[in-house]
C-alpha cells in the first residue's frame, strides 16, 4: 500500500455524524489491501497524481445509512469510489484502467463520470466488467476481455 491508507478507505463523514463504528475486520483489511496493491496503487502510479477516495469500506449499518445496495462490494472491502477531481479526470482514470489492463472485477462510471466505482476481488477478477450510465438513465454494460 504505497499511495492509500486503510484510514482513508474507511473514513466516512456519515459514520462520524451518525456515531457508526466503521472499523473493518481483519478479513476486510485483507480485501482492502488487495484492492489497493493490485488495482488502486497501479492506477495511481499510471495516473501520476493523487486520487481521492470518496467511499471505501462501509460496515452494513453505514451502507444502509448511505442507501447502498444490500449486496454492495463496499461491505466486504472489495470496492472504492474514487475521483481525480472532475469528470474529465475521471474519464482519464477509466481509460488508464482499460489501456493499462489494471485488474478489476467491476468498474462503473457513476452519474456521468462524477466518480468511478471500482471493485476488485482476486477470486473473481476474470469477470472484468465495465458499466456506464447512459444519458437516458439506463445502464450500459460493456464487457472487457
Amino acid at each position: 500500500m504505497k499511495h492509500f491508507t486503510i484510514g482513508e478507505l474507511t473514513r466516512s463523514d456519515t459514520a462520524r455524524k451518525k456515531g457508526i463504528d466503521n472499523t473493518p475486520t481483519e478479513d476486510v483489511v485483507h480485501n482492502l489491501t488487495s484492492l489497493v496493491d493490485d488495482c488502486l496503487d497501479p492506477l495511481r502510479e499510471a495516473y501520476g497524481k493523487p486520487i481521492s477516495v470518496n467511499s471505501g469500506y462501509r460496515c452494513p449499518e453505514l451502507n444502509r445509512a448511505v442507501g447502498g445496495s444490500a449486496k454492495s462490494s463496499h461491505m466486504d472491502g472489495h470496492a472504492a469510489d474514487i475521483t481525480g477531481g472532475s469528470t474529465g479526470e475521471n474519464q482519464r482514470l477509466w481509460n488508464i484502467m482499460v489501456e493499462k489492463r489494471i485488474p478489476f472485477t467491476k468498474m462503473i462510471a457513476e452519474d456521468g463520470f462524477r466518480w468511478l466505482h471500482i471493485s476488485y476481488d482476486r477470486r473473481n477478477v476474470a469477470r472484468r466488467k465495465m458499466l456506464g450510465i447512459r444519458d437516458g438513465g439506463g445502464w450500459k454494460y460493456i464487457e472487457v476481455k
